[in-house]
């Protein structure tokens, strides 16, 4: 079983910037994939990011690239999420989840990656405002 905690949410202004840890503890914290959801008010989650178990690879959905940047400090058990040149739309709660394995469905028009339903573990989200 995982625990899983978000920190660092907060409100910014357009153009600011934020980081949001995800501290993962458990059995072998360290042996799975962690994504970065979102769900903004009256829309559908978002997967925003995810990271492998060695911290050797990303992937970032079309909407943040450029902008965020995940990491993980497996050391620390913990994955971060550094959200640059945020915009009013990046506003919703942001959660974090662990994944035992992918399945290997294939999705519609999302990378299974960035798919909830290939995360096991979750936690219960910070929340992220953007406005002026």
């Amino acid at each position: 079983q995982l625990h899983l905690v978000e920190s660092g949410g907060g409100w910014v202004q357009p153009g600011g910037s934020l980081r949001l840890a995800c501290e993962v503890s458990g059995f072998t914290s360290n042996d799975h994939a962690i994504g970065w959801f979102r769900r903004a008010p009256g829309k559908e989650g978002e997967g925003a990011s995810c990271i492998n178990r060695r911290g050797g690879a990303a992937v970032y959905a079309d909407s943040v690239k450029g902008r965020f940047t995940i990491s993980r400090d497996n050391a620390e058990n913990t994955v971060y999420l550094q959200m640059n040149s945020l915009k009013p739309e990046d506003t919703g709660v942001y959660y974090c989840a662990a994944n035992e394995g992918f399945s290997g469905t294939v999705y519609v028009g999302v990378p299974s990656v960035l798919h909830p339903d290939e995360y096991d573990y979750w936690g219960q989200g910070t929340q992220v405002t953007v406005s002026s």
